[in-house]
């Protein structure tokens, strides 16, 4: 139950929606690009947010990253398992590893489609309100639950709160301009970042050093949630959102038609009453169609089978930290730090990724297979390991590693697409992701499956990583020789060889 960094920050998937604003990529085929239609006369114009006076926006945005930043002090959030099995609720580890943290797949994958759906139909701040309810309906049942029943509900709407992370990280693209995209995507991850290090570094600080109780760390986390949903009030309800409520200029030909107006038919007139019937369902034989580009199935591959194990060993890490060392003294407890720590080195490797410059088309499935063979012996290293501070290190590292494939992963996958396309090629991997999870969770951990304790769970993660490592490096030794055999140049044919070749009837034509 590990949920230091937020998927926000992570680019979990179902928060990724947006993430194709975030990257560079090529130029893209004329019936691809939204500006490739307009008319001459309607360059000068511009979208409202940008002849909107400049302090207007620069708040907003500003207002919206503060919102970010504050929204992740969450002090006590790293401390929620020894909490848990710690004299003050007092559960067994049974109980939190079999019965009460399978929940949160389970909610997750039943709220994920309709909140992804109402996030872009409400425009965002509904959902955002949602989100801060549940966040605070998490902290009071920490305080006052006492029963295996009442941490159930506060994993269900921790799934609630997961699911909803999407309409932040959406959010900010209704405010700017498609030219500040990139930038003020940015701003925002930073801010939920520096959010997530600073509640990590204050909740241990103040176990360590402050001698603080949990159960006081969680009444601290419960009045920053409950300020954070203040926040949330005070955000300005968009106008547009990407799927249900788009510009007006866009349907009356006053700006150029997007993909969702072409699959409309025409391009964008009369789509009002049309396209939102049927649209998504035609953008989805369309992403079965573009399915068959060799690096869009394999990062959305890696995408859909490393995120669900990823967050399977993010979810249970915390209990084999307690299994490892069950520390009597809260004082000892470091999972803050770990949390703050991984989150500083998965920031330093996605800004590293950021700046790798290979031929990914030859190179990708080599570098995700030695990653992911890492990440498997990382695991082993945390189940076997007696030594508390190295399961902490081999965690960081972990996670680390991840991070520096998704800004990668992200760029592979939107490089080529149009932007609705994008979002739903990442919504339906945050889908399938979201159910494999669970079927391993049905699995592995519900004690109706095999209700494996965590050691056993994190050697069954080790052979699932090995199982996947094995497969990519099996696609780059393909990869590999289809490469080479393109490359190698033909073999001269001898002259001698063409003589003897001639037929009878050629010597007779020759004479």
């Amino acid at each position: 139950m590990c949920r230091g960094l937020p998927a926000a920050a992570e680019e979990q998937p179902g928060a990724a929606a947006p993430a194709y604003m975030t990257v560079p990529g090529p130029e893209l085929p004329s019936h691809r690009r939204a500006t490739s239609t307009m008319p001459k006369q309607d360059e000068g114009k511009k979208l409202p947010s940008e002849t909107a006076p400049d302090q207007r926006w620069k708040l907003q945005v500003f207002y919206l990253c503060f919102y970010g930043f504050m929204t992740q002090i969450r002090p006590g959030e790293s401390f929620i398992t020894p909490y848990l099995l710690g004299p003050e609720k007092n559960f067994t580890r049974e109980e939190v590893t079999n019965v009460i943290t399978p929940v949160l797949s389970y909610s997750y994958v039943a709220v994920l489609v309709p909140i992804f759906l109402l996030t872009d139909y409400l425009r965002y701040k509904p959902v955002l309100v949602l989100q801060s309810l549940s966040h605070i309906s998490i902290w009071l049942l920490l305080v006052l639950g006492t029963s295996v029943l009442a941490m159930q509900l506060m994993e269900f709407f921790y799934g609630i709160t997961m699911a909803a992370r999407i309409a932040y990280s959406s959010y900010i693209f209704s405010l700017v301009a498609p030219s500040r995209y990139q930038r003020m995507a940015s701003y925002s991850r930073t801010a939920v970042l520096l959010g997530v290090f600073t509640s990590s570094v204050l909740g241990q600080l103040c176990v360590t050093l402050g001698g603080i109780p949990f159960l006081t760390l969680n009444y601290v986390s419960l009045g920053f949630v409950t300020f954070g949903l203040l926040l949330t009030l005070f955000l300005e309800r968009p106008k547009r959102s990407l799927f249900f409520n788009r510009p007006e200029g866009a349907c009356n030909g006053a700006a150029a038609p997007t993909e969702l107006d072409k699959m409309a038919g025409g391009d964008g007139e009369g789509a009002a009453g049309g396209w939102r019937d049927m649209v998504l369902c035609r953008m989805l034989r369309e992403v079965c169609a573009l399915a068959k580009q060799s690096q869009l199935q394999l990062w959305s591959c890696w995408w859909v089978f490393n995120s669900a194990g990823y967050y399977l060993v993010l979810y249970y890490v915390q209990i084999l930290w307690n299994e490892i060392y069950p520390a009597r003294d809260n004082h000892r407890v470091y999972n803050g730090g770990v949390d703050a720590a991984s989150t500083l080195l998965g920031a330093i490797a996605s800004f590293v990724a950021g700046h790798v410059k290979i031929r990914w088309a030859l190179w990708s499935a080599l570098v995700i297979g030695l990653v992911t063979a890492v990440q498997a012996g990382l695991l082993m290293l945390m189940n076997t390991t007696s030594n508390i501070w190295l399961c902490y290190a081999a965690y960081v590292l972990f996670r680390g590693s991840y991070q520096f494939l998704v800004p990668i992963a992200i760029f592979q996958i939107a490089a080529s697409l149009s932007k609705e396309l994008c979002a739903l090629v990442f919504g339906v991997n945050t889908f399938f992701g979201t159910v494999l999870k669970t079927i391993i969770t049905i699995i592995v951990a519900d004690k109706r499956g095999l209700g494996l304790s965590v050691h056993p769970q994190f050697y069954v993660y080790f052979g699932y990583f090995m199982l996947l490592a094995a497969a990519y490096l099996m696609v780059a030794v393909g990869v590999g020789v289809r490469h080479s055999c393109r490359t190698q140049p033909p073999e001269p044919v001898p002259a001698t060889a063409v003589v003897r070749e001639k037929s009878p009837e050629a010597d007779a034509t020759e004479a």
